[in-house]
């Protein structure tokens, strides 16, 4: 999904629709290896052992993806990232409803302090704003406060 501009609610929306279909979290990665599967690289419901659990010592339905199965080569992406794209995807389980709610508290602020307006269509700069900085206040505002 390629979107310019600001996010609208009903985007925001609709990812928090798709983080609702998804399987509960949190999620975890788990480095698995069996003959079939050789050095599995999965997201699971469950954390990881460091055993390197072999099936059927694992419960399959406790996978929720993988990002490597090197033996036979049926998951093994180009660029090696495995478990960095493992860590990136049971990560986001559990920081994307944050990210949401914390979208929708800053919004809610902004609403609350009468600032329905920005300064550009892409909004407030975000350094600046994290800076300290309200909205329409600037570096040279602030330097002379």
């Amino acid at each position: 999904m390629e979107a310019a501009g600001p996010m609208t609610d009903e985007e925001l929306a609709a990812i928090e629709d798709l983080v609702d279909a998804t399987t509960p979290g949190p999620w975890y990665v788990r480095l698995l290896d069996d003959d079939w599967a050789m050095n599995l690289v999965a997201v699971s419901t469950t954390p990881d052992t460091q055993l390197g659990e072999r099936w059927p010592d694992f419960d399959h339905h406790e996978i929720v993806a993988g990002t490597l199965i090197q033996q036979p080569r049926y998951v093994d992406v180009a660029d090696g990232r495995w478990d960095e794209n493992a860590r990136f995807i049971a990560e986001a389980r559990q920081h994307v409803p944050r990210l949401i709610a914390e979208v929708r508290r800053l919004r809610r602020l902004l609403a609350e302090a009468g600032d329905d307006h920005t300064e550009s269509e892409a909004g407030p700069d975000p350094v600046h704003f994290a800076a300290g900085h309200g909205p329409a206040e600037s570096e040279a505002d602030h330097d002379h406060a």
